[in-house]
């Protein structure tokens, strides 16, 4: 196999997988850069984690092809392959310190022990954990265990990283802190990520491109913003953030809670809805606002507080303002 450096894009053409009469994944088409952060997200059994597995080789393609820089890897075993692999369980072995878990793809290559420990510390480095090298994982938190985990996947350079719901062990406020630490190791390394979650703002915050899987196929692909400004269906636009779905112009437009204007009482110049709060619930820098208009349709508006001294109670009335280019014309179902 060539230098890990000088590949790692992915082609995947017309890819499905049958288990029995069930096809989990449906006809995937996609290419992913070199070097790119690429996340696959969409919610329980849209075939994200099988597309993942054919990926890794630990799946069979029913049909299709999956090629690394235009070269088959279909009949490939996933040992052969050399990708890396880091999953929600960190499976680092308990009786080895980290240096030894770090090193131990390189130990079984039968690396030269010197080169071995001249990467290990290349990875101890990158992850932060030098101080941390000669201690057991049950010695460590669970931030500290996925770096290791990170670290051992990167430790034999390989072309693809593929990481299966890699924080989903972790609490809320130190999935934060690593996310930011993932993005900046792989913008350091320059590694092709293959990134599965389900989690919206994790894949908003990390990635280069999202794969909006539904029902084992794409929904949409594009960039966070793309996705997120323009997204192409209700099911894009209602999964990745929360849209109020509107009529305009005779077409079901999407219209983010943030990109509305909300006013006390009604009759205000402009305004394009008038409706009751029905609840108003303070987030600390927003307030969510859901209001019942006087045509029947529930609204959800996020307001920044600052901007707001107002206070809203249920019953309220109020008026809703919105620009043209805030409600998105939705292409598809």
């Amino acid at each position: 196999m060539a230098d890990p450096a000088d590949i790692g894009s992915l082609q995947i053409q017309n890819v499905s997988k049958l288990f029995g009469t069930f096809k989990a994944v449906n006809d995937i088409s996609l290419d992913i850069r070199k070097g790119e952060f690429l996340t696959l997200l969409g919610p329980s059994g849209s075939g994200k984690t099988t597309l993942l597995m054919m990926i890794a080789g630990f799946l069979d393609i029913s049909e299709g092809d999956i090629a690394l820089d235009s070269a088959s890897i279909a009949k490939v075993p996933a040992e052969k392959r050399y990708f890396g692999m880091v999953f929600q369980g960190y499976a680092l072995f308990p009786h080895m310190s980290v240096r030894d878990n770090i090193g131990y793809a390189l130990s079984v290559r039968k690396r030269p022990k010197a080169e071995i420990k001249a990467r290990v510390d290349e990875m101890l480095e990158l992850v932060q954990l030098q101080e941390f090298s000669d201690r057991k994982p049950g010695q460590l938190s669970g931030g500290q265990q996925q770096r290791v985990a990170l670290a051992r996947a990167l430790c034999f350079a390989p072309p693809v990283l593929l990481l299966d719901e890699p924080l989903g062990a972790l609490d809320k406020k130190l999935r934060v802190e690593v996310q930011e630490q993932l993005k900046d190791i792989h913008r350091r390394v320059g590694t092709t990520f293959i990134y599965v979650t389900h989690d919206q703002e994790e894949a908003l915050s990390m990635s280069d491109r999202i794969v909006i899987m539904r029902d084992g196929a794409i929904e949409q692909v594009g960039t966070p913003k793309e996705l997120y400004e323009r997204p192409n269906s209700a099911f894009t636009a209602s999964f990745l953030g929360k849209s109020n779905f509107i009529q305009a112009n005779g077409k079901i437009c999407a219209l983010r809670p943030e990109k509305i204007d909300l006013a006390a009482g009604t009759g205000h110049k402009d305004a394009r809805m008038s409706g009751t709060v029905r609840s108003a619930t303070y987030f600390g820098s927003m307030q969510r606002v859901i209001v019942d208009t006087s045509e029947g349709q529930e609204i959800e508006v996020d307001i920044d507080v600052w901007r707001n001294g107002d206070t809203l109670n249920a019953g309220d009335p109020v008026d809703l303002f919105w620009s043209d280019a805030a409600a998105v014309e939705l292409q598809t179902g």
